[in-house]
């Protein structure tokens, strides 16, 4: 079913489904977007302070993300976004995590500019197989009022 702007409400959750992020992802997005040491290579991420390959905080918020677009929350509404603010990354994330996102509506507004449109304020946490938060942000997401 679709959702738009009057049928989101503050307080609401989505909790996505549980993903693995292997190390090809890590490696392969960061040779792309991030290549630093420890995100691409194994043996110099292995004398790292994190000991061991880890992913692009990025990566993680992409990653994340998808696994909130994937719950269709948004899907019939979205106009996309105009930024993300208090973005956070709290754990490094290592091949093999199972991450999934938890995501909650924490403001919404008319739009001053266009009465055909929303604005949804949507706090994100990424967490881990160990419950861990891994990443956090909280995103703008420009909304349809009406379809």
């Amino acid at each position: 079913m679709d959702k738009f702007y009057d049928d989101f409400q503050v307080g609401e959750k989505f909790i996505s489904e549980s993903a693995v992020i292997s190390e090809a992802e890590i490696v392969e997005f960061a040779r792309r977007f991030d290549p630093q040491s420890f995100h691409v290579d194994i043996e110099a991420a292995k004398a790292s302070p994190y000991g061991g390959l880890i992913a692009s905080g990025f990566h993680t918020l992409s990653f994340g993300f998808r696994l909130f677009i994937d719950t269709g929350a948004i899907a019939g509404c979205s106009m996309g976004s105009p930024g993300a603010e208090e973005i956070r990354w709290l754990a490094p994330v290592r091949p093999g995590d199972t991450l999934r996102t938890e995501a909650e509506v924490v403001a919404k507004r008319a739009s001053f500019s266009d009465q055909g449109r929303g604005v949804l304020t949507i706090s994100y946490a990424i967490i881990n197989q160990r419950e861990k938060t891994v990443a956090s942000m909280r995103g703008i997401v420009l909304v349809h009022r009406i379809k």
